[in-house]
């Protein structure tokens, strides 16, 4: 499917258009349109690609999809809302909807304490477009709900007041159209060896490569439903990886850490006689199945029978090993005859490349035959619906090239075992796959947290949850360390569903590890031990002992703390203790979606060193639509985020917060004005004795959001502590005062700079990355301000390497305020 009609709103009376469209060989010429899932009449419609409705009733709104169809199969489309409003109803309420913020320390609200302060927000939702709206099938933008005005607010803190703007009122306008990116990293997944320069393609069409390190950006195609990159390894090594990215539709970039196979070591065969070749026998397994290839099979692309020297090579993927989960291409999902993409499980995948000997010419192949022992299928029903798959690289969809039937024993006489054999011709380099259409299926609600609190307002967006379903549990004679198929799924800002395999009659019937990955960085899962704790876990008993929740490190404290195991219970319907999640019927994915933040659900959260940001203007980095060009906005251009961190060194006997004030300093529109404040609390350095450092960020220098002056902003850093300047990086210094004005340092306590406006670097200490992505920008400034350098990353604070501004703190008398704190009480004094 290459066009997908899209989300309407229209008022009573209107008229609205919906538009589709599916390629194929053949091409697909029949088209069938659905409302809330019914077929609608083609005579009473006249539909063929478009489905056009006119003088709309309130009853017609709901959900619209197309299937096409043509003798080779159907596909069907993403549905499309419609709503239809009566006449004169607002689709955009100008009263805004809650949104609190965090406000720092010492601006509490109210008597209980309360740090957070409602700035209100517009809700993005589409509005109704006028009836004299084009054919429907373009590519316009619409219109969307957003901020039509802005005021701003002083709050009492201690000792003075904090600005901030919160929303007034909301109203129509075009909507916003950021840009939406996938960006990540290939590597071998064996050796962790980058992808230099590797192909990439959308599609049948190559849109780049991948840099010296393996990492990569795509931009995804305005429409696009189901993202499929392919990644070439240019010098052969590795098996093409096909790749289904999961993105965030509302704008900005999410991070894939790709893996590719290595090819198998290619061993000579001779063309002209019988040979067999087995599937997967790693570790001193029993293979799944082999590959027996007759006298004459190989073929030149002629069609010439070719019987000489043969370079084969097969890669076999075994899901027997859970370490291959990430390794493997595609998501395992297949059309159905109806066109509804349906999952897999998967028993293994096999990649083949045949070659002459001498020329190295590749090789097509015959009539061959792939035989699977039977031995390997611990569920009887899935010898019945075993088939043979093939991956189609441009839609990453699987397409079935025939069943697996039971056969007699093998030819070798060592034992007796029962095949399930399949015929197949390899006219084309497509990677195989014996699977079985799988249809127990749930969904399970995952959230993501910005810390251990679990605030429902500090959910985190844009996280990739992956859910690998492994074998059959207890009950079941199966090897628990393998799996059969995997998921993954953004988080928005109600958390995210993930498909699962899931049995109503026996609980521990499928299992399933769950991850969570932010930027590269693992988020970490609730503790299971050593007492399991329902409230911080999400979910609550006695639905939570059925699930057997386990964290990695259960019972071996060496594991990783990033993962966690459950049994995938399909929710009994007439237990009320599992009628609220976190486990959901397939039908009832929009309950999953929807689901109150109340609800059951499991967590990850993320493991960091304390901080806090505030911005006078409030944006939600993990939604790019959130942005409103104002003076005093953080991030001045919606389309480029560029971040700046400043790295400090403390020698002082324990880790202290650090505060970033930044004002405007040259600028006439902003000048005195807050943009915002950055605390961040230091890092001891492993192995440096009585040190820490801090990555503080900091406002860059640069255009406002206006794009007509520069502003140098103002920036002060200051220790919480009693602490006193000692040193200042010499090149930062020098590289200051050759770019006035130049900001007053009186105060020891402190270092105050107008920032830079060039990108300077490791050597003065400052760090700078620009990137589409905000979050991402700042992750990758960060990695490099803890390395120290300007292209390394690193996780481990390297306080010694890089510094821009050296501190000096101790412990300080009973009694004696530091100037943190003079700052805070009587700042004009200080």
């Amino acid at each position: 499917m290459v066009l997908h009609p899209k989300a309407k709103v229209r008022e009573a009376g209107q008229e609205v258009t919906f538009c589709c469209k599916a390629s194929g060989t053949p091409v697909p010429k029949k088209y069938y349109w659905y409302h809330n899932g019914t077929l609608l009449e083609r005579r009473v419609h006249g539909y063929g690609s478009r489905l056009e409705l006119r003088d709309l009733a309130p009853e017609q709104a709901g959900t619209y999809h197309c299937k096409a169809s043509s003798e080779a199969g159907a596909i069907r489309s993403a549905p499309a809302q419609l709503i239809v409003l009566a006449q004169g109803q607002q689709s955009c309420k100008p009263e805004p909807e809650p949104s609190l913020v965090e406000l720092p320390s010492e601006c509490p609200q109210d008597a209980a304490g309360s740090h957070y302060y409602d700035v209100g927000h517009c809700p993005p939702a589409p509005c109704a477009d006028s009836p004299a709206e084009e054919s429907g099938c373009g590519g316009d933008a619409g219109r969307c709900c957003g901020v039509r005005r802005m005021e701003t607010r002083e709050i009492p803190c201690a000792g003075f007041s904090l600005p901030i703007k919160v929303v007034a009122e909301c109203g129509c306008g075009p909507c916003a159209q950021p840009r939406v990116l996938v960006q990540g990293r290939v590597t071998a997944a064996d050796s962790g060896e980058p992808l230099r320069f590797g192909h990439i393609f959308l599609g049948g069409r190559k849109v780049g490569f991948t840099g010296y390190k393996g990492s990569f950006t795509l931009e995804v195609p305005p429409g696009t439903q189901r993202l499929v990159a392919r990644f070439v390894d240019r010098q052969q090594r590795l098996v093409d990886a096909v790749k289904v990215l999961p993105f965030d539709r509302r704008g900005g970039a999410v991070y894939h850490e790709v893996k590719m196979l290595r090819k198998k070591e290619p061993v000579d065969l001779d063309g002209g006689r019988s040979n067999v070749i087995p599937l997967g026998e790693a570790s001193g397994r029993e293979p799944v199945g082999e590959l027996v290839l007759p006298a004459g099979a190989f073929l030149r692309p002629s069609g010439e029978v070719f019987k000489g020297t043969v370079k084969a090579s097969v890669t076999f993927l075994d899901p027997r090993d859970v370490a291959t989960a990430g390794a493997a291409s595609s998501d395992l999902s297949f059309a159905n005859a109806e066109g509804e993409i349906v999952p897999l499980r998967t028993y293994g995948m096999f990649a083949v490349d045949f070659r002459e000997g001498e020329s190295g010419a590749a090789l097509q192949t015959g009539p061959v035959e792939v035989r699977m022992d039977a031995g390997q299928v611990r569920m009887a029903e899935h010898l019945r619906k075993m088939k043979l798959w093939s991956l189609n690289p441009e839609t990453g969809l699987w397409e079935e090239e025939g069943t697996l039937r039971p056969a007699g024993g093998s030819r070798r006489k060592r034992e007796e075992r029962t095949f399930l054999v399949g015929n197949l011709e390899i006219r084309e380099r497509r990677l195989f796959n014996l699977d079985v259409p799988e249809d127990r299926r749930c969904f399970v609600k995952v959230r993501a947290y910005s810390s251990e609190k679990f605030n429902p307002h500090d959910q985190l967006e844009g996280v990739v949850v992956s859910l690998i379903n492994l074998e059959p549990q207890p009950g079941y004679p199966a090897n628990p360390r393998a799996w059969g198929r995997f998921d993954s799924v953004v988080t928005g800002p109600n958390g995210a569903c993930l498909p699962a395999f899931c049995d109503a009659r026996r609980p521990d019937a499928y299992s399933a590890y769950v991850t969570a990955t932010l930027g590269g960085e693992e988020l970490e899962a609730v503790a299971s031990g050593p007492k399991l704790n329902p409230s911080a876990v999400g979910v609550s008993q006695p639905y939570l002992g059925k699930l057997g929740y386990r964290r990695l490190d259960h019972d071996d404290p060496s594991l990783k703390k990033t993962a966690f195991q459950i049994n995938v219970a399909k929710p009994d319907p007439n237990n009320v203790d599992e009628t609220d999640g976190p486990v959901y019927p397939y039908r009832s994915l929009e309950e999953c979606e929807e689901a109150p933040v109340g609800a059951n659900h499991f967590r990850f959260y993320r493991v960091e060193v304390d901080k806090y940001e505030y911005n006078v203007v409030p944006f939600k980095e993990s939604d790019l639509a959130s942005w409103t060009g104002d003076y005093l906005s953080w991030w001045p251009n919606p389309q480029e985020f560029r971040a700046c961190f400043i790295k400090v060194r403390i020698e002082g006997p324990r880790e202290y917060m650090v505060r970033s004030r930044n004002v405007g300093g040259s600028h006439p529109r902003t000048r005195g004005q807050l943009y915002g404040l950055r605390d961040s609390r230091s890092v001891r350095d492993a192995l440096l004795g009585g040190g820490s450092g801090a990555c503080v960020e900091f406002k860059c220098s640069g255009m406002l959001f206006d794009q007509s002056l520069v502003d140098r902003t103002l920036v002060s850093i200051v220790p919480q502590g009693s602490c006193r300047r000692t040193a200042v990086n010499s090149l930062l210094r020098d590289y200051l005062s050759r770019h006035p004005p130049v900001a007053d340092n009186n105060h020891t306590a402190a270092f105050t700079m107008l920032a830079p406006v060039d990108p300077l670097g490791h050597n003065y200490g400052i760090y700078t990355v620009t990137d589409q992505s905000p979050r991402l920008a700042k992750e990758i400034a960060i990695g490099r301000c803890f390395d120290g350098t300007s292209d390394g990353f690193s996780r481990e604070m390297k306080a010694d390497t890089g510094t821009a501004v050296t501190f000096a703190c101790q412990e300080r008398p009973v009694g004696r305020e530091s100037f943190f704190q003079r700052l805070l009480t009587s700042p004009a004094e200080a």
